[in-house]
């Protein structure tokens, strides 16, 4: 229960359906300031939405874990040119990683959370499916979930849409059913991520360049910088220009045209598939942000070949795998 509306009526469900239910909300970051996720007022709703529910509810702290597996490699990451999903790396290794290992070591039987998602039980396996409300959908965040894992998941809000989960919560009388959703990577209060960055690990100054090689203008750092960026590059030249390459080791941004980012395809690194893994070259729908449009692909290896070029995905990010509604699977870009 992280004190959002999603989670509350995703515990209200529960209750509904005769669960026996313990709310737990995670205390993941201590940093600069008590705001965004985590916050006093966050706890404070939950254990205020929990009362409201009858249901008992717990604090743990998984503090050192989340700056460990999640803050850390976020930091590392943007310093060598990379653009980490730290929304991922937090389900990974937390929500679905340490939470579940405690759940079980405490003797219970599943672990619900408000993800926009549906698991479906079929014969002798689960599917991970896109949620109800498409402009909602968090599946594309939750790829690394095998078989092993969505046996002891349940994603209550998954069958409604954002609507319906405020109308249930205003139903019910719940103190978050107006509370507005958090955008911001949770754990840079701000929102200044080049800061965030720089204060952790050290980010060399270094030249902007074009295509040709040839300088058009310096920057303060390379963790301002993200593949297919348009907004903020810090240059001029009369039309727009896009970064396509950003390489650490020399510190040096390139910016081109939108069609100097096209790619025919994108290797992937630790791929992982809900199931089996897809046939050879079969047809796939891929997804490389969490609120984008699939295109067709084949997943060859470790290489998934677009049908028509798109822009090059920022190594880091997620590409995730569909059939049709389906989650297949997902991977690292590289």
């Amino acid at each position: 229960m992280s004190g959002g509306v999603d989670s509350s009526v995703a515990a209200a469900l529960l209750v509904e359906a005769g669960y026996d239910v313990t709310g737990v909300t995670l205390k993941l970051w201590g940093g600069d300031s008590d705001s965004g996720c985590c916050s006093v007022s966050d706890v404070e709703d939950a254990r205020r939405v929990a009362a409201q529910l009858g249901v008992p509810h717990y604090v743990f702290n998984f503090a050192d874990d989340f700056t460990r597996d999640v803050v850390e490699p976020y930091v590392d990451a943007y310093a060598t040119g990379l653009t980490p999903n730290p929304c991922v790396e937090c389900n990974r290794s937390v929500k679905f990683g340490r939470l579940l290992e405690r759940a079980a070591a405490l003797g219970f039987d599943r672990v619900a959370t408000g993800h926009h998602a549906r698991v479906e039980a079929t014969a002798g396996a689960y599917r991970l499916l896109r949620g109800a409300d498409h402009a909602k959908d968090q599946s594309y965040v939750l790829y690394m979930l095998g078989q092993r894992e969505l046996v002891r998941v349940l994603l209550p809000v998954g069958r409604l849409t954002k609507h319906e989960v405020r109308e249930r919560a205003h139903a019910l009388g719940l103190r978050t059913a107006a509370k507005p959703e958090s955008m911001d990577v949770c754990f840079i209060t701000r929102g200044d991520r080049a800061a965030f960055v720089g204060a952790r690990a050290t980010v060399p100054a270094g030249a902007i360049v074009d295509t040709s090689g040839a300088e058009i203008g310096r920057h303060a750092g390379i963790a301002s910088f993200t593949i297919g960026q348009r907004r903020g590059v810090g240059i001029a030249l009369g039309e727009r220009r896009y970064v396509v390459d950003v390489d650490a080791a020399s510190a040096t941004v390139t910016v081109g045209t939108r069609d100097d980012l096209a790619r025919g395809e994108v290797v992937v690194r630790d791929l992982r598939f809900v199931g089996d893994r897809p046939a050879a070259g079969q047809c796939v729908d891929v997804q490389t942000r969490a609120h984008g449009i699939p295109v067709p692909a084949h997943l060859v290896g470790n290489t998934i070949r677009f049908v028509d070029a798109q822009p090059r995905v920022a190594p880091g990010q997620v590409v995730a795998l569909y059939d049709a509604d389906a989650l297949l699977g997902g991977g690292i870009a590289t």
